[in-house]
């Protein structure tokens, strides 16, 4: 088990926001928060990013989510959204794979979307690819990330954390890891609420978590 002090912890952290429902007020109490605790990033939508950047000021990166959370969208649509969070100010990028693509097999076809995605926001932007894992199959998961990884990802993402399927599983971290081999990141999210679930999906593989409850698993994380 790796040993995690709060501050190793926190800076492991997207602060994550992607309630639709979310208002301006929402939004500035999450970096606010963010700043505080010392976290990786805000995570919001991306019609939240230019409120974020304006409330943090360069104090903390922004992060943002793209096709989000369907991913049923179009490679050159996600790619403008990208764009314009870009100049918003976003500098992390968590797109959502074109499921349906996967599901059909046409792993070429998801590859070209995500490059798509890749030259709109060139390194040493973050591009985190959103798998999906749970409603995918062992092989499809497989094949999706390698599509992911062809096209440039810096991060495989397990989940939207939005998807009926479920969200991230220390299986899923460990087979991401095993795909991204030691170069690459590996962020988990959907469903991390409790410090023990944080270390789990720590100790499988995650470099990265996404999580709403920061403060709270924070909290219970030793000095």
């Amino acid at each position: 088990m790796i040993e995690l002090s709060r501050s190793t912890l926190a800076s492991m952290i997207d602060h994550t926001l992607l309630a639709p429902e979310a208002t301006i007020e929402q939004v500035e109490r999450l970096c606010d928060q963010a700043r505080q605790l010392a976290v990786a990033s805000v995570c919001v939508t991306s019609a939240m990013v230019a409120t974020a950047c304006a409330r943090l000021t360069g104090t903390i990166p922004v992060c943002t989510v793209i096709g989000f959370p369907s991913g049923a969208f179009r490679g050159r649509v996600k790619a403008e959204e990208a764009r314009v969070a870009q100049v918003d100010g976003a500098t992390e990028f968590d797109v959502v794979v074109n499921l349906g693509l996967a599901k059909s097999a046409r792993f070429t076809d998801l590859r070209r979307d995500l490059e798509r995605v890749r030259n709109a926001v060139p390194r040493p932007l973050v591009l985190k690819v959103i798998v999906e894992s749970a409603a995918l199959t062992v092989e499809e998961l497989r094949s999706t990330a390698k599509a992911a990884l062809d096209a440039g990802a810096d991060f495989l993402k397990t989940s939207t954390g939005f998807h009926p399927a479920g969200g991230a599983t220390v299986e899923a971290v460990r087979e991401l890891r095993a795909i991204a081999g030691d170069s690459l990141g590996v962020k988990a999210s959907g469903g991390i609420r409790t410090l023990a679930t944080a270390q789990a999906m720590i100790d499988a593989g995650a470099t990265r978590l996404g999580m709403s409850a920061t403060a709270a698993v924070l909290a219970d994380c030793p000095g």
